[in-house]
C-alpha cells in the first residue's frame, strides 16, 4: 500500500521548514525548480552555462562550494529519464555541521504536491521554499452562514480548521400574537427590523466571505424559515448566490448553527480533509468503546501492533514532535533503539554513544535518526497498513492527543 496524503504532507512540510532554516555562508546554495515536461537535458544544460559563469568567482571557498553544488546536482538530474509528473524541486548546497570549516555539500530533492509551472534556478544565501510552502496552502475555503430571525453566525472551513468569523444579533422583536391594527403595525415595524437585518447579514458576508476569504462555495443553514426568506430575496451578494452548495435544516443559529451545519454538510464537503479526520478518529473511539475493542492507545502499543501485523489504520497528531534514534555497535551488531522528542535527540544520542557496547565493550558506533511519524509508516507499508496525520488544531485532533496522540484501528483483537 503506498503512503497516505497526510502522510507525504506531513513529510514534505517537515522538511520545508528544516531546509527554510538553514544558511549558507555565501551565495552558495542552490534552488532548482523544473515544471512538469520540461526535458531534462535542457536543464542540465542551463546549469553547465551556470558551472561556466560560477567558475569566475572570487573567493576560492565560495567558488568550489558552488561548482561542488552543480556538479551533484547535474549527477543527481542523470538519474531521471524525465522530469516526474509535477515537476522536480532540487536544493543543493554546503551547509556546516560544526561551524566554519566544516561544510558538506548535501542535497535534497522532492516532487511537489501539485504540478509546477515554472522553471526557477537560484544561487542564495539561503535555499527558496516559498513556492513549495504556497502550495501547500489550502485554495479551496468553504463559507458557511447560520441563520434565524435572532442571530446569524459566519464561518469558514479552511483545509483542516473550522473557524466562526462572524457573529450578528438582529434585534428583531418576537411575532405579536394580539389582534387589530396595532398588530398589522407591529408586523410592519418587525418586516422592516428584518430587512434592517438581512441587509446587515448579507454586507458582513461580502466583506468576510468575498472579499477577505474569497470561498469557493457557500452553505447556509438554520431553523425554520428564515434561511429560505434570507436567500429567496435576493439579500445576499450574487456571487455568494451563486455559490451556495447547499441549504441545511438545523436546530440554531449562530456560533453554534455554523458547527452544526459543517455536521450536517458531510456529503457536501466529503473532500475535505477535515471530515476525513472527524470520520477516523469517531471510528477510533467507537472501537475503544466496543466490546469488540479492536483499537489500541499509547507509542509503544501503536509500534508493536505496527510490527505484528494487526494494525490497520494509525493515527498520529501532526505535533508528535518524536524522533527515533538506533546505535548499531560496528563491531558486533548489537542495536539500541530509543524513542525522544526532539529536542532531547542531541543530548539522548550522546549519552548512547558515550557507553561502551554491552556485549563487546566497543565505543564505535553508527547512529540512525529518524522521525517517528516516517518510521511508522515504513512499518505500516510493510503490512499493507496506513498511517494517517490529525491536525493538532481541531477538536479532533484534541480527543487523539487526549489518548496520548497515537492510536491505531485493529484488523482483529489482540489477545
Amino acid at each position: 500500500m503506498g503512503r497516505s496524503d497526510s502522510v507525504r504532507l506531513y513529510r514534505l512540510k517537515r522538511m520545508l521548514n528544516e531546509l527554510s532554516q538553514k544558511k549558507g555562508r555565501g551565495t552558495e546554495l542552490i534552488s532548482l525548480y523544473i515544471p512538469q515536461g520540461k526535458p531534462i537535458h535542457e536543464v542540465i544544460a542551463t546549469l553547465r552555462e551556470e558551472y561556466g559563469t560560477a567558475s569566475n568567482i572570487k573567493s576560492d571557498s565560495t567558488r568550489n562550494h558552488v561548482l561542488d553544488a552543480l556538479t551533484k546536482t547535474m549527477q543527481r538530474l542523470k538519474l531521471y529519464a524525465k522530469t516526474p509528473e509535477n515537476g522536480l524541486v532540487i536544493f543543493c548546497g554546503a551547509l556546516p555541521t560544526n561551524g566554519l570549516g566544516s561544510e558538506v555539500v548535501k542535497i535534497f530533492e522532492l516532487e511537489p504536491p501539485k504540478p509546477l509551472n515554472i522553471f526557477l534556478y537560484r544561487c542564495d544565501d539561503h535555499f527558496h521554499t516559498d513556492i513549495l510552502k504556497d502550495m501547500l496552502k489550502e485554495e479551496k475555503v468553504i463559507g458557511i452562514i447560520a441563520i434565524d430571525s435572532s442571530e446569524a453566525g459566519i464561518g469558514i472551513l479552511e483545509g483542516n480548521k473550522v473557524e466562526v468569523v462572524d457573529h450578528i444579533t438582529s434585534g428583531v422583536g418576537g411575532k405579536h400574537r394580539a389582534g387589530g391594527q396595532s398588530a398589522r403595525r407591529y408586523e410592519r415595524l418587525r418586516e422592516m427590523e428584518l430587512n434592517d437585518y438581512f441587509n446587515r447579514v448579507a454586507e458582513h458576508a461580502k466583506s468576510l466571505l468575498i472579499d477577505t476569504y474569497n470561498v469557493v462555495g457557500l452553505i447556509v443553514a438554520g431553523p425554520g424559515p428564515t434561511k429560505d426568506d434570507f436567500l429567496k430575496n435576493g439579500y445576499l451578494d450574487y456571487r455568494l448566490q451563486k455559490s451556495v452548495l447547499a441549504v441545511l435544516d438545523i436546530s440554531y443559529a449562530g456560533r453554534e448553527g455554523v458547527r452544526e451545519a459543517l455536521e450536517k454538510a458531510q456529503d457536501v464537503l466529503q473532500e475535505y480533509r477535515l471530515m476525513e479526520e472527524k470520520r477516523l478518529v469517531r471510528r477510533l473511539f467507537e472501537e475503544i468503546n466496543s466490546s469488540k475493542g479492536l483499537a489500541v492507545y499509547g507509542m509503544q502499543d501503536v509500534i508493536n501492533a505496527l510490527k505484528n501485523g494487526v494494525a490497520d489504520i494509525v493515527l498520529v497528531n501532526d505535533n508528535l514532535n518524536r524522533v527515533r534514534i538506533e546505535v548499531t555497535c560496528k563491531r558486533c551488531n548489537a542495536r539500541e533503539e530509543r524513542i525522544v522528542s526532539m529536542d532531547k535527540a542531541i543530548q539522548v544520542k550522546q549519552e548512547m554513544i558515550s557507553n561502551a557496547c554491552s556485549k563487546c565493550s566497543s565505543m564505535d558506533y553508527d547512529v540512525y535518526e529518524q522521525d517517528l511519524i516516517e518510521y511508522m509508516d515504513e512499518l505500516a507499508m510493510n503490512t499493507g497498513a496506513r498511517v494517517e496525520v490529525i491536525s493538532s488544531s481541531t477538536e479532533d485532533g484534541k480527543m487523539l492527543e487526549s489518548l496520548g496522540q497515537i492510536a491505531a484501528i485493529l484488523r482483529y483483537r489482540i489477545n
